[in-house]
């Protein structure tokens, strides 16, 4: 069971960063305007730019990297989660 513990809580890992790093609720309720996560800045420029995607598009990008960087740093471990115990 060990060997394929470290796939799983790699995997269990990965998919909770994401959720917490794209939660908007909680950078809306908890945090101040000062220290928002970049999740609150993009929606506050989308209500203030609204259709200007040369100013919203380049925030998406920023705030995909550190996820693509999570992702690709774990991808092993990601894949050998789903797989693991489907071959013998």
């Amino acid at each position: 069971m060990l060997p394929l513990h470290a796939g799983f809580s790699a995997s269990l890992l990965i998919f909770q960063f994401l959720w917490t790093w794209n939660d908007l609720l909680v950078g809306l309720v908890f945090t101040s305007p000062e220290s928002a996560p970049i999740t609150v800045f993009i929606r506050d420029q989308l209500r203030q730019f609204g259709s200007n995607l040369e100013v919203i598009a380049p925030a998406a990008f920023m705030s995909m990297i550190v996820p693509l960087i999570v992702f690709f740093a774990f991808q092993r471990y990601f894949v050998q989660g789903l797989l693991a115990g489907s071959i013998k």
